[in-house]
């Protein structure tokens, strides 16, 4: 495969981001369509007890993936902005470095994962109906940790040199075969949950094995050779140091989903099945908004690496205002024909009702999620990572918690549980934009990282 790389530090930004976000956005979204498709093919095929069995697990799977994925985006930067500054070396042991953590990683939260499985699904009130089939999901789902790690530490070390199509490109493959492994499971193995939670893990064995094979054979700075892959000391401080707090981020997010996940739950199972389906569509709007934020993270990264500062300024702009852009195209192309969308899933009239009040609360949005993703992105590629995961854990986690022992006991309806996301946003939002003006001589000083 030919070599693609971006040069981020000198040329038209505007289109330099875009390019470098779509695939980002569509790699995000293939990605969430190997749980889209497990919901699905049970909905369609099984029953919608099976549905809401995999769909209650999607808070969960979130909280453990979402901390290794922070980390994975600290690699990112630690890598960008050794290639901005010319420092190959350090380059090539954050590489090795980061596929050992990913690997690691990996075994140690399948261990926990199996570990907390049943007494974290119990928490979140799953019902006695459909547990039996959630604990399988979420045990077989749990092996594929570390493939599933090393999926993410690889594409941010392939997102480090420009490279966003090379991760696109393996994950269609992989997802091609997840959607044929998971109707052969269900149909003619009778399989349920558990057929589609394998499925997924031998298409992301799949995808991670390409890539590391990819990586195996480059001729520049992020090849990989056996004979290299250790843990260097120094870098893997400077990598938790940026990863750990935009894990936690994202594990703020995935946290205060499990306590919208209890109270959804307490809703009943037609409820359960329909924000289910929902969340597997609303995903998709909030993978594109996202994409736009890692961009940002790593053309900063490397601007800043470089010391080229203005630039920085001008990612911050231009991708904020793609980001504003992309919501509304979501809003066209995913909140407006939701009912339609949802037949894909369940044709039952109450999962369809719920599931267009859910995208549409969502949806509606993103908008104000943009500037979470951008403000936070921009913070993180100059090295400051603790105060957006402050900020999160104090807008969305604590707003999040209040409204469900608060206001949603008040009005106890799944439209006022689902304002709870709105809300959040846009208290967090406005935490970040007042923190990073705070911070802005400190990101633009001659110390770059923000030591």
């Amino acid at each position: 495969m030919k070599i693609k790389q971006m040069d981020m530090l000198t040329g038209k930004l505007g289109e330099k981001l875009l390019l470098f976000a779509l695939p980002l956005a569509v790699t995000g979204i293939l990605q969430q369509l190997f749980n889209a498709a497990d919901v699905a093919v049970v909905g369609r095929y099984v029953n919608k007890e099976a549905m809401a069995a995999v769909g209650s697990n999607a808070p969960v799977v979130g909280l453990m993936v979402n901390l290794f994925m922070g980390i994975a985006l600290g690699a990112n930067v630690v890598i960008s902005r050794c290639l901005g500054a010319g420092e190959n070396v350090s380059a090539g042991k954050t590489v090795h470095t980061s596929i050992l953590v990913a690997l690691t990683g990996g075994l140690i939260m399948t261990a926990v994962g199996e570990l907390v499985a049943e007494p974290l699904l119990n928490f979140m009130g799953v019902p006695d109906s459909i547990l039996p089939m959630s604990l399988m999901y979420l045990r077989v789902y749990m092996t594929g940790m570390p493939v599933i790690f090393l999926y993410n530490f690889e594409s941010a070390i392939f997102r480090s040199k420009g490279d966003t199509s090379t991760p696109l490109i393996c994950l269609v493959v992989s997802g091609i075969v997840n959607v044929i492994l998971n109707i052969f499971f269900v149909k003619v193995c009778h399989m349920a949950a558990s057929g589609v939670a394998l499925a997924t893990v031998i298409a992301n064995t799949l995808s991670s094995g390409m890539m590391f094979v990819m990586l195996l054979r480059r001729k520049d700075e992020i090849k990989v050779r056996f004979s290299e892959l250790r843990i260097d000391p120094a870098i893997l401080r400077e990598i938790l140091r940026i990863g750990v707090p935009a894990g936690l981020q994202d594990c703020v997010f995935s946290i205060s989903n499990i306590c919208v996940q209890s109270a959804v739950n307490s809703l009943g199972t037609d409820i359960i099945a329909a924000s289910s389906a929902a969340f597997n569509i609303e995903i998709f709007a909030y993978y594109i908004i996202n994409s736009f934020g890692q961009a940002c993270t790593t053309f900063t990264s490397q601007n800043s690496g470089a010391g080229k500062y203005d630039r920085c300024r001008k990612v911050l702009r231009i991708s904020f205002l793609q980001a504003l852009a992309a919501s509304l195209a979501c809003i066209v192309v995913f909140m407006l024909p939701s009912r339609y969308i949802l037949l894909i899933f369940n044709s039952d009239p109450a999962v369809i009702h719920y599931g267009v009040i859910r995208i549409s609360t969502i949806v509606g949005f993103e908008g104000i999620n943009a500037i979470i993703e951008i403000f936070s992105g921009a913070l993180r590629g100059h090295g400051l990572s603790s105060g957006p995961a402050a900020m999160t854990l104090i807008g969305v986690c604590g707003t999040r918690f209040l409204w469900v022992f608060t206001v949603f006991r008040l009005f106890r309806s799944f439209g006022w549980l689902m304002a709870v996301y709105p809300v959040s946003w846009l208290v967090t939002s406005a935490a970040l934009v007042i923190y990073y003006m705070a911070k802005r001589k400190t990101i633009y000083s001659e110390n770059p990282a923000g030591h």
